[in-house]
């Protein structure tokens, strides 16, 4: 079978459960209904949802942003969620009309041609790569507090020691397996477990934000604590780089436009869940942060920068409580990883089936069962467990490397926006062709008369963005000081991805070809 021949329509129960007029939706972009389209919408929240995943990313970078500014890094918190709305805001008007896998390449392309959609799943799919093995070392940080058994290499737990690289590689990889056979089995196994995960991540989530707000030592007016400006030449600059810290985990949102193609009515659900997920992860997040500063034991100490929450937390619960809390955050690592995994696997189905990828033949098959495409799962699976490897040799490349990889994710938004701004000059969506209505006969979403003004603003503060992240920090990307090079390994790893993307590229047209760029 060829990568752009689907294949026959699956017959299973839950293929027979799409809805007619979606799969008719997909023909008109030149595909057949492969995937299972089963998903409703808490399914399609959840993949966002957990793809942010505060409960993991906050967990692991509140010491980051408090250590460079202090308290009042808090307002960074709200500056980063509306650069990221504006930017939602657009990804959810393309959703509406572009429900298709591999969301990110897709409306690049549709907006900006084959180079540049190109580019942007080629930025994404590396990015998600590195952030699933980022996400699944995490489990270092929490399953050997919880259980001294799971220190299985060494003694030393430190993600920095020898033994603990070891060890965190070891239980990434079997989280890496895991997750890829639960990908590999079928998209409705994925949805359940991401589903309950998803619910157990938000129970946490509240439980974590009532035990702070209930032992709380100060009032909210802490958030206007300068505190210590971290050593940097005023606190303006200190505060720009604890900025990183909300940048760092308010990306991923537009997971549901990944799942386009297994989700019931897409074009109604797919715009509603990147808002929600984005704005729920940003208030349950921001009042983390908050709770956290009020209820800390001290704040000027040094610890909460070091230890992060895990040092409020064991201030105030109890040990049993405490492990209960730590199974929860470990619960929200696994479906973090399965989340960034299953959206990787649908962008390189996604460009595979375009024949976009070496092998394209092989990545874009489904399998007629379980309605998933294997040999993508496979191969990121197996290249996320030899980029965790990386750690093993040296801690700090690793750390440094998932930091780069933001950026490629912001790169790819950029290349989303900004052709769709230029299109939006030339009068989109008014001269769109095609579809008007979702499947339920309402109007898609739209932005109307704010669609220029909100693109605008979704631009500028992307570039601002990939520039504050990109800008060679020692701090931030060599804090040890032991390998001077790794301060500029933002722009070296940017051209370095840049220039294999070029070799990379391949030089036929995408087939089937974009439907006109307005349509």
């Amino acid at each position: 079978m060829s990568a752009t021949t689907p294949a026959a329509q699956p017959t299973t129960a839950s293929a027979l459960a799409s809805s007619p007029h979606d799969d008719g939706d997909l023909a008109e972009f030149g595909y057949e209904q492969q995937l299972h389209r089963s998903l409703g919408k808490f399914a399609s929240f959840a993949a966002g949802f957990s793809f942010v995943s505060i409960l993991t990313t906050i967990f692991q970078l509140f010491g980051l942003g408090f250590g460079f500014a202090g308290p009042a890094f808090f307002w960074t918190w709200p500056v980063v969620f509306v650069g990221q709305f504006m930017v939602a805001l657009n990804f959810a008007e393309l959703a509406a009309r572009y429900p298709i896998s591999g969301a990110i390449y897709q409306w690049s392309r549709r907006m900006g041609g084959e180079i540049v959609g190109w580019f942007a799943g080629w930025f994404m799919i590396l990015a998600q790569i590195v952030t699933a093995s980022a996400a699944a070392i995490a489990l270092q940080v929490v399953l050997p507090n919880v259980w001294s058994g799971f220190q299985i290499i060494g003694e030393d737990s430190a993600l920095t020691s020898s033994s603990g690289a070891a060890n965190a590689v070891l239980l990434g990889s079997v989280l890496l397996v895991l997750t890829t056979f639960i990908n590999c089995i079928g998209v409705n196994w994925m949805s359940r477990i991401n589903n309950i995960g998803v619910t157990c991540e938000i129970v946490g989530v509240i439980a974590v934000i009532g035990m702070f707000f209930t032992h709380a030592q100060r009032g909210p007016d802490v958030v206007f604590d300068t505190g210590s400006a971290g050593g940097q030449p005023g606190y303006a600059w200190a505060w720009i780089m604890s900025g990183l810290m909300a940048a760092y985990v308010m990306v991923g949102f537009g997971s549901a436009g990944e799942l386009a193609e297994e989700t019931r009515n897409p074009r109604r659900v797919a715009p509603r869940t990147i808002r929600l997920a984005l704005s729920a992860s940003a208030l349950g997040g921001g009042l983390m942060i908050l709770g956290a500063l009020m209820a800390a034991p001290s704040l000027t100490d040094g610890r909460l920068a070091t230890e992060g929450l895990p040092y409020v937390l064991t201030s105030i619960l109890s040990s049993p409580w405490g492990t209960v809390l730590l199974i929860d955050v470990s619960i929200a690592v696994f479906v973090c990883t399965l989340a960034i995994q299953t959206a990787a696997s649908r962008l390189m189905f996604s460009m595979a089936r375009d024949g976009r990828l070496p092998a394209s033949q092989i990545l874009a098959k489904v399998n007629p069962r379980t309605g998933t495409p294997i040999a993508p799962s496979v191969l990121i699976g197996l290249i996320c467990i030899a980029v965790l490897a990386v750690n093993v040799g040296n801690s700090a490349i690793f750390a440094t490397l998932s930091s780069v990889c933001i950026i490629l994710i912001y790169l790819a938004y950029l290349m989303v926006t900004v052709p769709l701004l230029v299109q939006r000059l030339k009068g989109w969506p008014r001269t769109a062709v095609g579809p008007k209505f979702d499947a339920e006969g309402k109007k898609l979403f739209s932005l109307g008369i704010w669609g220029v003004p909100v693109n605008i603003a979704a631009v500028v503060y992307g570039a601002l963005m990939v520039i504050n992240l990109s800008w060679p920090r020692a701090e931030i990307f060599n804090p040890t000081g032991e390998y001077p090079i790794l301060q500029w390994a933002a722009p070296i790893t940017i051209a370095l991805v840049v220039g294999l993307g070029v070799a990379c590229f391949p030089r036929g047209r995408a087939t089937p070809n974009p439907v006109t760029i307005g349509a």
